[in-house]
């Protein structure tokens, strides 16, 4: 482990540092967690995560001060073996789940994770994007027997979901060369519905292929109504697609209807429309790797040591941009002039 620690100031980029600094073996010291906050300190998601973290690990010191405004953190080893983690409600469990793939392939055993709490909300990435388009790119890096289950699926602001996680363990990862994404070959998605008309999801589907279809005709969406327990504990629904192309590049888009009693109610028909218009925007993009994982993909090639590896990206997303930009100067997992090289490649 190395000698000297990191500090950093402030609340922002929690999540990054924490993980960066359980790869690099570097302790870090957080101050002013929204020490001007009426209400300061630790949220009770990043309480969670902290948790998360040392399940997977031994030997982590993690201190707090007594009112969540200072954090001490001394990563341990990458342990792994099975875990099991009741999620914050305030975040879904892609919150916790994007995590765990940077970690897992690195543990010292393979990894297996239950995750329990909200599995689809608007903010985070769902697990089902996380499924059909991160787990697809991992096995490009050689991490094969990978499996991202929904048992139960439970949605805003309830929850009430569990998400079963395995991961096997790599020593060394492949190099990769994704330069040509290739042209659309075919469009697959997931409508889903919990606690509402198994009609929601048709109208998704109705709607997001009166778009799709006037592009390309291979496009099948399958519809999802789970009942009883393994519904959770909020009403909801929502839509998740994936367009494959040729040479095997995944881009994905989704859309999940507001919580109960949060904002304006969102009809089936408007969301269909804007998760298809979306899905139409990242493939304008470009790139062989989407938006939602473009971090993960370059954290991949960052610690691959031997052979180059090379990606061809559309713009960069803001959390991609923050997590090599600004954190990464300070977690010294990313070199300054391999930083600069591909911030000039990607002007």
């Amino acid at each position: 482990m190395a000698s000297q620690g990191l500090n950093y100031d402030g609340c922002n980029f929690f999540r990054q540092r924490l993980v960066l600094s359980t790869l690099s073996g570097k302790r870090v010291k957080i101050t002013n967690i929204r020490s001007k906050d009426d209400n300061p300190g630790l949220r009770d998601f990043e309480a969670s995560f902290i948790r998360l973290l040392d399940k997977v690990t031994n030997g982590t010191r993690i201190e707090i001060n007594q009112t969540g405004t200072v954090l001490f953190y001394q990563p341990g080893l990458l342990i792994g073996g099975e875990v099991e983690h009741d999620c914050n409600t305030q975040r879904s469990v892609g919150f916790y789940l994007e995590a765990l793939l940077m970690l897992a392939p690195f543990m010292k055993m393979p990894l297996k994770a239950v995750l329990r709490g909200v599995t689809n909300d608007p903010t985070d990435p769902s697990v089902d994007q996380l499924k059909y388009s991160a787990v697809p790119l991992m096995r490009k890096f050689g991490i094969d027997g990978l499996e991202l289950k929904i048992v139960k699926r439970g949605m805003a602001p309830g929850g009430g979901g569990e998400v079963l996680f395995t991961c096997p363990v790599r020593k060394t990862l492949v190099s990769v060369n994704l330069t040509d994404p290739g042209k659309i070959k075919r469009i697959r998605g997931i409508a889903y519905s919990v606690r509402v008309s198994p009609q929601m999801a048709n109208r998704l589907v109705d709607s997001a292929r009166g778009i799709l279809n006037k592009f390309i005709p291979d496009i099948y969406i399958y519809t999802d109504h789970m009942k009883g327990d393994k519904s959770g504990k909020s009403p909801g629904f929502g839509l998740t697609l994936v367009a494959e192309t040729l040479n095997g590049t995944f881009l994905s888009a989704e859309q999940v209807s507001t919580p109960q009693g949060q904002g304006e109610p969102v009809l089936p028909e408007d969301m269909g429309r804007n998760c298809a218009k979306h899905l139409l925007e990242e493939i304008y993009r470009g790139g062989s790797i989407d938006s939602a994982n473009q971090s993960l993909a370059l954290l991949y090639m960052t610690l691959r040591q031997q052979d180059v590896c090379k990606a061809l990206l559309g713009p960069l997303s803001p959390y991609t941009y923050v997590y090599f930009c600004l954190v990464g100067p300070g977690s010294k997992v990313l070199s300054t002039s391999r930083k600069l090289e591909w911030l000039r490649s990607n002007k």
